[in-house]
């Protein structure tokens, strides 16, 4: 099997395991206890990294230039 890795998984793998680490981080340490401070920090954090993921899936490709075959 051939398998291709592009550019675009990267950013689709890399995203959702940046939504997953905040997620968990943020429950960690809400299960720990954590000020009004710390709760806006964090929902900052998760809610950055669901828009890097969204941004990144939805994204439009940029259009490739189409080369004339006629002369």
């Amino acid at each position: 099997m051939n398998y291709e890795l592009t550019g675009k998984d990267l950013a689709d793998w890399g995203t959702a395991a940046l939504v997953f680490l905040s997620g968990a981080m943020t429950g960690h340490y809400a299960a720990i206890g954590m000020d009004p401070v710390q709760w806006a920090g964090a929902a900052a954090a998760v809610l950055g990294s669901v828009t890097a993921a969204v941004a990144v899936r939805v994204w439009p490709a940029p259009e490739k230039a189409e080369v004339s075959s006629r002369n």
